[in-house]
Protein backbone atom coordinates (compact mmCIF):
# COMPACT_ATOMS: atom_id res chain seq x y z
CA UNK A 1 0.00 0.00 0.00
CA UNK A 2 2.85 2.33 0.85
CA UNK A 3 4.46 1.69 -2.54
CA UNK A 4 1.19 2.52 -4.32
CA UNK A 5 1.00 5.88 -2.54
CA UNK A 6 4.58 6.72 -3.53
CA UNK A 7 3.90 5.82 -7.18
CA UNK A 8 0.74 7.94 -7.22
CA UNK A 9 2.56 10.94 -5.74
CA UNK A 10 5.44 10.64 -8.23
CA UNK A 11 3.00 10.23 -11.11
CA UNK A 12 1.02 13.30 -10.10
CA UNK A 13 4.23 15.36 -9.83
CA UNK A 14 5.41 14.14 -13.25
CA UNK A 15 2.19 14.98 -15.09
CA UNK A 16 1.87 18.32 -13.26
CA UNK A 17 5.34 19.32 -14.46
CA UNK A 18 4.41 18.38 -18.04
CA UNK A 19 1.21 20.45 -17.85
CA UNK A 20 3.12 23.40 -16.39
CA UNK A 21 5.72 23.20 -19.15
CA UNK A 22 2.98 23.15 -21.78
CA UNK A 23 1.41 26.26 -20.28
CA UNK A 24 4.80 27.95 -20.24
CA UNK A 25 5.35 27.07 -23.89
CA UNK A 26 2.03 28.61 -24.94
CA UNK A 27 2.52 31.75 -22.83
CA UNK A 28 3.74 34.49 -25.14
CA UNK A 29 6.80 36.54 -24.28
CA UNK A 30 4.82 39.69 -25.05
CA UNK A 31 1.95 38.77 -22.71
CA UNK A 32 3.78 40.34 -19.77
CA UNK A 33 6.16 43.31 -19.64
CA UNK A 34 6.98 43.68 -15.94
CA UNK A 35 10.72 43.50 -15.35
CA UNK A 36 11.77 44.25 -18.92
CA UNK A 37 14.24 46.94 -19.95
CA UNK A 38 14.14 48.93 -23.18
CA UNK A 39 16.54 51.25 -24.96
CA UNK A 40 16.02 53.40 -28.06
CA UNK A 41 17.88 55.79 -30.36
CA UNK A 42 16.39 58.04 -33.00
CA UNK A 43 16.06 61.45 -34.58
CA UNK A 44 13.69 64.42 -34.40
CA UNK A 45 12.32 67.48 -36.16
CA UNK A 46 11.41 70.45 -33.98
CA UNK A 47 9.12 73.48 -33.99
CA UNK A 48 9.22 76.35 -31.50
CA UNK A 49 6.84 79.06 -30.37
CA UNK A 50 7.77 82.73 -30.36
CA UNK A 51 9.63 83.90 -27.28
CA UNK A 52 10.91 87.08 -25.64
CA UNK A 53 14.68 86.83 -25.16
CA UNK A 54 16.21 89.11 -22.54
CA UNK A 55 19.95 89.87 -22.64
CA UNK A 56 21.53 91.28 -19.48
CA UNK A 57 25.11 92.26 -18.79
CA UNK A 58 27.58 95.02 -18.06
CA UNK A 59 26.26 98.04 -19.92
CA UNK A 60 23.13 96.55 -21.45
CA UNK A 61 19.71 95.14 -20.62
CA UNK A 62 17.36 94.65 -23.55
CA UNK A 63 14.66 92.28 -24.73
CA UNK A 64 14.02 91.03 -28.25
CA UNK A 65 10.28 90.44 -28.40
CA UNK A 66 8.55 87.62 -30.27
CA UNK A 67 11.78 86.09 -31.50
CA UNK A 68 11.31 83.12 -33.80
CA UNK A 69 13.54 80.12 -34.36
CA UNK A 70 13.98 76.98 -36.43
CA UNK A 71 15.67 73.62 -35.96
CA UNK A 72 18.73 72.45 -37.89
CA UNK A 73 17.95 69.03 -39.41
CA UNK A 74 20.53 66.81 -41.05
CA UNK A 75 18.08 64.49 -42.81
CA UNK A 76 18.70 60.78 -43.25
CA UNK A 77 22.41 60.56 -42.60
CA UNK A 78 25.06 58.01 -41.58
CA UNK A 79 26.03 60.29 -38.67
CA UNK A 80 23.06 58.93 -36.71
CA UNK A 81 24.89 55.61 -36.38
CA UNK A 82 28.51 56.79 -36.64
CA UNK A 83 29.89 56.56 -33.05
CA UNK A 84 32.30 59.44 -33.64
CA UNK A 85 29.64 61.81 -35.03
CA UNK A 86 26.29 60.64 -33.64
CA UNK A 87 25.94 63.69 -31.37
CA UNK A 88 25.96 66.05 -34.36
CA UNK A 89 22.40 65.40 -35.71
CA UNK A 90 19.19 66.03 -33.78
CA UNK A 91 18.84 62.85 -31.73
CA UNK A 92 16.78 61.15 -29.02
CA UNK A 93 18.04 58.58 -26.51
CA UNK A 94 15.95 56.76 -23.91
CA UNK A 95 16.60 53.95 -21.40
CA UNK A 96 13.62 52.61 -19.48
CA UNK A 97 12.21 49.87 -17.27
CA UNK A 98 8.75 48.33 -16.92
CA UNK A 99 7.71 48.59 -13.28
CA UNK A 100 4.48 46.76 -14.22
CA UNK A 101 2.90 45.38 -17.38
CA UNK A 102 1.59 48.82 -18.33
CA UNK A 103 3.81 51.42 -16.66
CA UNK A 104 7.40 52.44 -17.33
CA UNK A 105 9.99 54.78 -15.88
CA UNK A 106 12.76 56.09 -18.10
CA UNK A 107 15.67 58.49 -18.44
CA UNK A 108 16.20 60.26 -21.72
CA UNK A 109 18.10 62.94 -23.59
CA UNK A 110 16.47 64.92 -26.40
CA UNK A 111 19.20 66.60 -28.43
CA UNK A 112 17.26 69.34 -30.23
CA UNK A 113 18.67 72.33 -32.09
CA UNK A 114 17.42 75.91 -31.82
CA UNK A 115 18.51 78.64 -34.25
CA UNK A 116 17.11 82.13 -33.71
CA UNK A 117 16.17 83.83 -36.97
CA UNK A 118 18.36 86.85 -37.64
CA UNK A 119 18.90 89.44 -40.38
CA UNK A 120 15.34 90.70 -39.96
CA UNK A 121 13.49 93.40 -38.02
CA UNK A 122 12.45 92.71 -34.44
CA UNK A 123 10.93 94.78 -31.65
CA UNK A 124 13.49 95.69 -28.95
CA UNK A 125 12.83 97.15 -25.51
CA UNK A 126 15.63 98.25 -23.15
CA UNK A 127 19.03 99.91 -23.46
CA UNK A 128 22.59 99.34 -24.65
CA UNK A 129 25.31 101.55 -23.16
CA UNK A 130 28.69 99.97 -23.89
CA UNK A 131 32.03 101.82 -23.51
CA UNK A 132 32.89 103.72 -26.68
CA UNK A 133 36.11 101.71 -27.13
CA UNK A 134 34.04 98.54 -27.69
CA UNK A 135 32.95 97.85 -31.26
CA UNK A 136 29.47 96.94 -30.02
CA UNK A 137 28.94 100.53 -28.90
CA UNK A 138 27.57 101.27 -32.38
CA UNK A 139 24.33 99.74 -31.07
CA UNK A 140 24.17 102.06 -28.03
CA UNK A 141 20.82 103.64 -27.38
CA UNK A 142 17.56 103.48 -25.48
CA UNK A 143 14.99 101.31 -27.21
CA UNK A 144 11.34 101.77 -26.39
CA UNK A 145 9.63 98.89 -28.20
CA UNK A 146 11.34 99.95 -31.44
CA UNK A 147 11.70 97.96 -34.62
CA UNK A 148 15.40 97.20 -35.12
CA UNK A 149 17.20 95.17 -37.78
CA UNK A 150 18.87 92.26 -35.95
CA UNK A 151 21.96 91.62 -38.06
CA UNK A 152 24.33 88.68 -37.68
CA UNK A 153 26.95 91.13 -36.41
CA UNK A 154 24.65 92.38 -33.66
CA UNK A 155 23.51 88.95 -32.50
CA UNK A 156 23.97 85.28 -33.27
CA UNK A 157 22.01 83.11 -30.83
CA UNK A 158 21.82 79.33 -31.26
CA UNK A 159 21.43 76.27 -29.07
CA UNK A 160 22.92 74.03 -31.71
CA UNK A 161 25.04 71.57 -29.78
CA UNK A 162 22.36 71.55 -28.68
CA UNK A 163 19.12 72.34 -26.90
CA UNK A 164 19.69 69.32 -24.64
CA UNK A 165 16.65 68.27 -22.60
CA UNK A 166 17.74 65.70 -19.98
CA UNK A 167 14.61 64.27 -18.37
CA UNK A 168 12.89 61.57 -16.39
CA UNK A 169 9.65 60.11 -17.71
CA UNK A 170 6.69 58.14 -16.40
CA UNK A 171 4.62 56.49 -19.14
CA UNK A 172 1.83 54.03 -19.86
CA UNK A 173 2.11 51.23 -22.44
CA UNK A 174 -0.89 49.39 -23.94
CA UNK A 175 -1.13 46.56 -26.47
CA UNK A 176 -3.74 47.39 -29.13
CA UNK A 177 -2.90 44.51 -31.49
CA UNK A 178 -6.33 42.91 -31.13
CA UNK A 179 -7.94 45.95 -32.76
CA UNK A 180 -6.11 44.98 -35.96
CA UNK A 181 -6.80 41.25 -35.62
CA UNK A 182 -3.21 40.36 -34.70
CA UNK A 183 -3.09 37.08 -32.77
CA UNK A 184 0.59 36.21 -32.41
CA UNK A 185 2.08 39.28 -30.74
CA UNK A 186 5.44 37.53 -30.42
CA UNK A 187 5.77 38.03 -34.17
CA UNK A 188 4.25 41.50 -34.42
CA UNK A 189 2.67 43.73 -31.81
CA UNK A 190 1.21 47.23 -31.93
CA UNK A 191 1.33 49.33 -28.77
CA UNK A 192 0.33 52.84 -27.86
CA UNK A 193 2.24 54.87 -25.27
CA UNK A 194 1.56 58.09 -23.37
CA UNK A 195 4.07 59.76 -21.06
CA UNK A 196 4.86 62.76 -18.89
CA UNK A 197 8.38 64.05 -18.33
CA UNK A 198 10.37 66.69 -16.48
CA UNK A 199 14.03 67.59 -16.46
CA UNK A 200 16.77 70.15 -16.95
CA UNK A 201 18.11 72.00 -19.99
CA UNK A 202 21.85 71.60 -20.56
CA UNK A 203 22.48 73.54 -23.78
CA UNK A 204 25.73 74.38 -25.53
CA UNK A 205 24.75 77.85 -26.66
CA UNK A 206 26.60 79.35 -29.59
CA UNK A 207 26.41 83.13 -29.10
CA UNK A 208 28.02 86.22 -30.56
CA UNK A 209 26.48 89.24 -28.81
CA UNK A 210 27.12 92.92 -29.62
CA UNK A 211 30.36 91.97 -31.41
CA UNK A 212 31.83 90.47 -28.24
CA UNK A 213 33.95 87.33 -28.41
CA UNK A 214 32.01 84.21 -29.42
CA UNK A 215 30.91 81.97 -26.55
CA UNK A 216 29.99 78.29 -26.88
CA UNK A 217 30.03 76.16 -23.71
CA UNK A 218 27.71 73.69 -21.96
CA UNK A 219 25.74 75.11 -19.04
CA UNK A 220 22.69 74.06 -16.99
CA UNK A 221 20.29 76.82 -17.98
CA UNK A 222 16.80 75.94 -16.77
CA UNK A 223 14.08 73.30 -16.76
CA UNK A 224 11.57 71.65 -19.05
CA UNK A 225 8.23 69.83 -18.89
CA UNK A 226 6.90 67.51 -21.58
CA UNK A 227 4.13 65.14 -22.65
CA UNK A 228 4.14 62.65 -25.48
CA UNK A 229 2.04 60.07 -27.27
CA UNK A 230 3.56 57.37 -29.41
CA UNK A 231 2.94 54.33 -31.57
CA UNK A 232 5.25 51.37 -30.84
CA UNK A 233 5.66 48.63 -33.47
CA UNK A 234 7.30 45.55 -31.92
CA UNK A 235 8.81 42.90 -34.21
CA UNK A 236 9.93 39.40 -33.14
CA UNK A 237 9.48 40.17 -29.42
CA UNK A 238 12.62 42.26 -29.03
CA UNK A 239 12.91 44.97 -31.71
CA UNK A 240 10.76 48.03 -32.22
CA UNK A 241 10.18 51.18 -34.22
CA UNK A 242 8.48 54.00 -32.36
CA UNK A 243 6.82 57.14 -33.69
CA UNK A 244 6.27 59.90 -31.14
CA UNK A 245 4.61 63.30 -31.03
CA UNK A 246 6.06 65.24 -28.11
CA UNK A 247 5.33 68.71 -26.84
CA UNK A 248 6.42 70.73 -23.88
CA UNK A 249 7.52 73.91 -22.16
CA UNK A 250 11.09 75.13 -21.67
CA UNK A 251 12.13 77.86 -19.25
CA UNK A 252 15.78 78.93 -19.29
CA UNK A 253 16.63 81.82 -16.99
CA UNK A 254 20.42 81.41 -16.99
CA UNK A 255 21.77 81.05 -20.54
CA UNK A 256 25.47 81.86 -20.76
CA UNK A 257 26.19 84.31 -23.58
CA UNK A 258 29.76 85.52 -22.98
CA UNK A 259 32.81 84.48 -20.98
CA UNK A 260 31.72 86.99 -18.30
CA UNK A 261 29.66 85.02 -15.75
CA UNK A 262 27.59 88.12 -14.90
CA UNK A 263 26.17 88.23 -18.43
CA UNK A 264 23.34 85.95 -19.47
CA UNK A 265 20.10 85.60 -21.40
CA UNK A 266 16.62 84.47 -20.38
CA UNK A 267 13.85 82.94 -22.47
CA UNK A 268 10.89 80.58 -22.27
CA UNK A 269 8.96 78.90 -25.07
CA UNK A 270 6.94 75.89 -26.15
CA UNK A 271 8.30 73.15 -28.37
CA UNK A 272 6.91 70.33 -30.49
CA UNK A 273 8.91 67.30 -31.64
CA UNK A 274 8.25 64.63 -34.25
CA UNK A 275 10.40 61.63 -33.37
CA UNK A 276 11.24 58.32 -35.01
CA UNK A 277 13.35 55.91 -33.00
CA UNK A 278 14.58 52.32 -33.12
CA UNK A 279 15.15 50.13 -30.10
CA UNK A 280 15.12 46.86 -28.27
CA UNK A 281 13.29 45.38 -25.28
CA UNK A 282 14.73 42.60 -23.15
CA UNK A 283 15.00 40.97 -19.74
CA UNK A 284 18.32 40.69 -17.93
Amino acid sequence: MQYIKIILVLGFAFFSSISYSQVQETLKYTSSNKGKFFVSWGGNRDSYSKSDIRFKGDGYDFTIKDATAKDKPKGWHVDYINPTRMTIPQTNFKLGYFISDHYTVALGVDHMKYVMHRNRNRTIDGYIDLPTDESGSVYNGVYNNESVFISSDMLKFEHTNGLNYVYGEFARFDDISSIFGIQNTDVFQINITEGLGAGVLYPKTNTTLLEKERYDEFHVSGYGLSANIGLNLLVLKHFFIQLDAKGGYINMNDIRTTSNTSEHAEQSFYFFQRVISFGGIFKL
